[in-house]
């Protein structure tokens, strides 16, 4: 006949307390979630350099395209939309094939106007193209 502490004992020992385990597991979860975007946005870069100078363009070359908060499309301070300004851009690239484009966006404008914007100059092949910033004050 066995005694109850034997009985006891015997049971305790076929069991394995887990919680620690997956206390663990949830902690080195956490770290590595935590730790993942710092290593991809540290990255150290070397930017290229080079020796050649990059051609003056003239101001008569440079044509601005403004874009406000409401969306309204400017090319030189004339109103226009979106599909004439391709084609007043494409007949320009035609005419000078060394057009530079500044666009001044609003700050608030969606990102997708200015992708949109973008586009429109990619369609009539003018490469030049700079997006005018204010430098902030400190």
């Amino acid at each position: 006949m066995r005694r109850f502490s034997q009985r006891q004992s015997l049971s305790s020992l076929s069991e394995i307390n887990i919680t620690p385990l997956l206390d663990l597991a949830f902690v080195l979860l956490i770290i590595f979630m935590i730790t993942t975007p710092l290593l991809e946005s540290s990255m150290s870069l070397i930017i290229p350099s080079s020796t050649a100078k990059t051609p003056s363009v003239t101001s008569s070359q440079v044509q601005t395209i403004s874009i406000d908060r409401d969306e309204t499309i400017r090319f030189n301070n004339r109103a226009v939309d979106l599909d004439s300004l391709t084609a007043q851009l494409t007949d320009l690239k035609r005419a000078n094939p060394d057009v530079a484009v500044v666009i001044r966006p609003d700050r608030d404008l969606p990102v997708q106007k200015l992708i949109n914007l973008m586009d429109a100059l990619q369609r009539a092949q003018i490469m030049k193209v700079g997006i005018a910033t204010r430098a902030e004050q400190k």
